[in-house]
């Protein structure tokens, strides 16, 4: 409650939109994980439960990089909002297999964030690429080259696909993105806006480079 209220102070905001718990993940915490866990539903998710009660914020949510435990939270707790980072991506859609379909059941709105994986899917190419915040292996790589050449067939960038891929899912209500610089912005927003062909997100499918269950983006 006071790290709330400090932050209420520094943004100058009276109400806020969306206050979310953390990187209480198995990656994040490692061994403390359960009790992390535990201390979170127990004291910071009853703090954020009793600020929407009384309308200092407007919506609650989790923030965190593990499709099991995203819906271990879902289960647990009142949430309005989940920010999932890197599991629907072009890369890895382990969040279809449970914690998506939970999510739209619930009504609980999905952030997605790390759309290009750290970085694999943003320069396929280039040297000593990221996938989830490491060097990507070699078969990662060969994947996401794999992906791109198919996207250049179709005149669509790589980026763009990764942006928009996840905002076929009913759930997914906006994908959070980082920029460094303020081209990145328009930059962004052109992919977001790129029109890409149904053909590309069925050669994916017929490539089996993603899943045949995931919707294809209108």
């Amino acid at each position: 409650m006071r790290s709330i209220e400090q932050s209420v102070i520094r943004l100058g905001f009276e109400q806020i939109d969306v206050l979310f718990i953390h990187d209480v993940d198995r990656w994040t915490q490692g061994k403390d994980f359960p009790r992390t866990f535990a201390a979170a539903m127990e004291g910071a998710y009853r703090a954020l439960d009793d600020l929407r009660k009384h309308g200092s914020v407007k919506a609650i949510g989790v923030g965190i990089n593990e499709a099991d435990v995203a819906a271990d939270f879902l289960r647990a707790g009142d949430f309005d909002c989940v920010m999932l980072a890197g599991r629907y991506t072009l890369l890895d859609q382990s969040a279809l297999d449970v914690f998506m379909p939970l999510a739209k059941s619930r009504g609980v709105d999905v952030f997605m964030a790390a759309v290009f994986n750290s970085g694999v899917l943003a320069k396929p190419t280039a040297k000593d690429v990221t996938y989830d915040y490491a060097v990507a292996s070699d078969e990662i790589v060969g994947r996401a080259r794999r992906i791109a050449a198919i996207c250049g067939e179709f005149n669509v960038p790589i980026e763009a696909a990764a942006i928009q891929f996840p905002r076929g899912y009913p759930a997914v209500k906006t994908v959070v993105l980082g920029m460094s610089k303020p081209d990145r912005i328009r930059q962004n927003l052109n992919w977001c806006s790129m029109k890409i062909p149904s053909a590309l997100w069925d050669r994916l499918k017929e490539e089996r480079l993603i899943r045949e269950d995931a919707p294809s983006p209108a």
